[in-house]
């Protein structure tokens, strides 16, 4: 008796000991994203100020929503952003992890330098930048002084704040890419470039007809990872232009951030959160669905 019951004690433990281990994480999941957006889908039908009951008006958010001009400016703000940053910091990525690939002197620093900018932090970065796109001291104006150009103010025009802010991205992202990149580049069975060596294959050849299909997984990864970031962009643009000049800079995250915190519409900004959250859950489906038929 005294045996059997350990025995299913011991099997019981088995199978419980690991969601023991898990239930960390569990919780702090449910908590921290399961729970709060059940909870902004519930109060985007409400009108809710934080403070005191919300009231129930149905889909009255929403449809301020697709008539508000400035949510529709702070979407192609955003597309702008996403669109302006996505592609490049890919291809700039790629091509850097090419030439670090090879058997260059020094790889390894040049591999450092490059990831450098990643671990640095997004609100220290705009500031970094700031001061470098700076009118009056700033190393882009000093630049193009030598060429005859003076007096760009970046981050004060509704027609270079944009590009500003998208030129500090490249220089955070571009790293990232890189790094991953490169270890899909590591992956690729030397024995295929040997074949094609062998069949008098060109560099363009290889690379056109066994780098890019081999690597074509972390291209994927790679495009979903930046679209979400491009998407989800927020303390950069604060940090350098704070939305502005006027609305030219003002992505989606922050006019989210205005209304709630700001302006203290829960409900409203629970509305626009809701909306975007399918928008980017819909892109991403799309992306890696186009990524796996190509593969």
């Amino acid at each position: 008796m005294v045996s059997s019951l350990s025995k299913w004690y011991e099997k019981r433990s088995i199978k419980i000991a690991p969601y023991l281990f898990i239930a960390p994480n569990i919780i702090l999941f449910l908590t921290f994203m399961v729970i709060p957006i059940f909870f902004t889908f519930y109060i985007s039908f409400q009108q809710w100020g934080m403070f005191g009951k919300p009231s129930f008006i149905g889909l009255e958010n929403y449809s301020r929503m697709f008539g508000d001009k400035v949510f529709w400016i702070s979407l192609r703000n955003t597309v702008y952003y996403t669109a302006g940053t996505v592609p490049f910091s890919a291809a700039l990525g790629l091509i850097g992890a090419l030439m670090l690939n090879q058997k260059v002197p020094l790889r390894a620093i040049f591999r450092t330098i490059f990831f450098a900018p990643v671990v640095v932090s997004l609100v220290a970065a705009g500031l970094i930048w700031s001061w470098m796109f700076n009118p009056n001291y700033g190393l882009f104006n000093e630049i193009l002084s030598k060429f005859g150009v003076h007096g760009v103010d970046w981050l004060s025009s509704s027609t270079w704040a944009m590009p500003a802010v998208i030129l500090t991205t490249l220089w955070v992202r571009i790293g990232y890419c890189l790094v991953i990149y490169l270890a899909g580049l590591q992956a690729v069975p030397d024995s295929l470039y040997e074949a094609a060596d062998m069949d008098g294959a060109n560099g363009w050849q290889k690379f056109w007809r066994i780098t890019l299909p081999t690597i074509k997984p972390t291209t994927t990864f790679i495009l979903v990872m930046e679209i979400i970031h491009g998407f989800m962009v927020f303390d950069l643009v604060f940090t350098m232009t704070k939305g502005g000049p006027g609305y030219s800079t003002t992505v989606i995250v922050q006019y989210i951030y205005q209304k709630a915190f700001t302006e203290g519409e829960m409900g409203y900004a629970s509305a626009i959160g809701t909306f975007f959250f399918f928008l980017v859950m819909i892109l991403t489906l799309v992306q890696m669905r186009l990524g796996r038929e190509k593969q």
